[in-house]
């Protein structure tokens, strides 16, 4: 994998990187990785490969319940290893797990994106318009994504982990959702991510993270 730049990302990414509403901030991010692999990506996609294979190897045959019936597929395998080595590049630190990482895709319609845009997005988006004259940051998002992997010859998944297994949730998280677009004949896929964060509660983590140092700094005094 191998993340590419795109101006027409750019400007969405600096609105949405660190906007803040009053009581809460939205941290929204565009990302676009060529499937192609490194030799890292090599490593990895067949540790990932020989993972799935393990794990069908251990199943029963007259189970046919997801995740088996869709592991069994080597497209499907295929497609899952690409999202999952996006997740990789995007959080380097974390070990996803293909077989546990499938549980938490679906596969989605444009609709359900734009319905949950609607739902979380709403201030962000009025917030553009005032910024930039009224345009759409619908539209202007719509336009940016298809210009790198032309959305109408995407697949789109969401990506809704548990809560143990979320590397995108940040203290005084609200709500968070990810979405990946992965356009198959151009091997590419665009990421975005999104999360609101309580302003309040990051306020409160701070006044405790000082409070903790006062403490600590009064302990050292008093033991001198």
């Amino acid at each position: 994998m191998k993340f590419l730049e795109y101006t027409p990302l750019d400007s969405i990414n600096l609105f949405l990187n660190h906007l803040n509403l009053g009581e809460s901030t939205i941290k929204g991010n565009l990302e676009a990785f060529s499937c192609k692999h490194t030799g890292s990506d090599r490593k990895l996609s067949l540790s990932l490969e020989h993972e799935i294979l393990d794990f069908l190897e251990q199943s029963s045959d007259s189970d046919t319940s997801s995740p088996v019936e869709f592991l069994s597929s080597r497209s499907s395998r295929k497609t899952l290893i690409y999202l999952v080595l996006t997740l990789s590049h995007m959080y380097p630190d974390y070990d996803f797990s293909a077989v546990r990482a499938h549980l938490f895709f679906r596969e989605e319609e444009w609709e359900n994106f734009r319905q949950i845009y609607d739902t979380y997005l709403f201030e962000a988006a009025r917030e553009w318009a005032i910024v930039h004259g009224g345009s759409s940051l619908l539209e202007n998002m719509t336009n940016a994504i298809d210009e790198v992997v032309k959305l109408n010859e995407c697949e789109i998944y969401s990506y809704n982990p548990d809560f143990d297994g979320d590397p995108f949730l940040e203290k005084g998280a609200i709500w968070s959702f990810n979405f990946f677009f992965y356009n198959r004949k151009l091997k590419c896929v665009v990421s975005f991510q999104c999360c609101c964060i309580s302003n309040l509660a990051v306020d409160g983590f701070l006044a405790d993270e000082m409070y903790n140092e006062e403490e600590d700094d009064l302990l050292m005094d008093m033991d001198m």
